[in-house]
């Protein structure tokens, strides 16, 4: 029983750390986005939005789910393109991870449309605070 016990607790602990490591290449994206800074939104909030959004579309099931672990880190990856020192391999090598270009292409289109929905939400919520303090 005990040696079931470590087990899930590793399996856990390694499910959360891709999580954690997604977590903060999307954190420094939303620090860096003009129009996150425009609207006012903290970064933080926005960062939790896209990656509960994002996660609901991605394979797997639950946290510690292989599947859920492996597209926690090909979407860290895919969000760091633009900082490795040979893209092309690096977009090939995405490729390989997702199976393909087309499921590469969705995984994109996945966190882009988080993106949209969590500033659609979050800049409409924002504005009916405003008017319910008024």
């Amino acid at each position: 029983m005990k040696k079931m016990l470590v087990i899930v607790g590793i399996l856990v602990l390694s499910g959360c750390s891709e999580k954690e490591e997604y977590q903060s290449i999307v954190l420094e994206q939303m620090k860096q986005d003009k129009d996150i800074k425009d609207y006012g939104i903290e970064p933080e909030i926005m960062t939790k939005c896209v990656v509960d959004t994002s996660s609901n579309n991605m394979p797997g099931i639950i946290l510690f789910d292989p599947e859920r672990r492996k597209a926690y880190k090909n979407y860290a990856k895919m969000l760091d393109l633009n900082k490795t020192t040979d893209p092309q391999k690096t977009l090939n090598e995405l490729r390989e991870s997702f199976g393909d270009a087309k499921n590469l292409a969705e995984a994109h289109s996945n966190y882009v449309e988080s993106v949209v929905e969590c500033m659609s939400g979050l800049v409409t919520g924002g504005e009916e605070k405003l008017k319910s303090t008024k």
